[in-house]
């Protein structure tokens, strides 16, 4: 009884716990690994973060406004990645803009190249697997002739 139960509960990771991963995974991190990479190597357009309000859930974002450097269309109501501890309203820090969905990089960098890579990659290995497993049924489905 105890491995019947096992193989169901393995089953639903597998059908339903690798497609989810894969989406969230891919959805949330892959469009942003690029602006990240960009941030970590200094590209992107130099400008100044103020932050405005902090919000916390599972751990706290500032959000702020960003102004380019040189002059140019201002984002407003973003993140700043990799922001400086100890951050307080109204204050600025020096960012990139490098075309993050939500946010702009502080410039003096941090690890959220390595989070948005992490996120994509296991994203990305979830939906491979997530294939493996579809493929397997079929073929098995095909043997058995069921």
């Amino acid at each position: 009884m105890a491995d019947g139960a096992a193989g169901w509960g393995m089953r639903i990771l597998l059908w339903v716990g690798l497609p989810f991963l894969a989406l969230l995974g891919l959805a949330l991190a892959v469009p942003d690994v690029a602006p990240a990479w960009r941030a970590k190597s200094g590209g992107g357009v130099a400008g100044t973060f103020t932050a405005l309000h902090e919000k916390c859930s599972r751990n706290c974002v500032w959000h702020g406004d960003f102004v380019p450097a040189g002059g140019g269309t201002p984002r407003h109501d973003v993140i700043v990645y990799d922001g400086p501890d100890g951050l307080t309203s109204g204050a600025t820090v020096a960012a990139r803009d490098t075309g993050a969905r939500r946010g702009v990089f502080a410039a003096r960098g941090g690890g959220t190249w390595l989070i948005f890579s992490g996120l994509a990659a296991a994203g990305a290995l979830a939906a491979i697997g997530w294939v493996v497993v579809v493929v397997r049924a079929m073929t098995n489905r095909r043997r058995t002739g069921s």
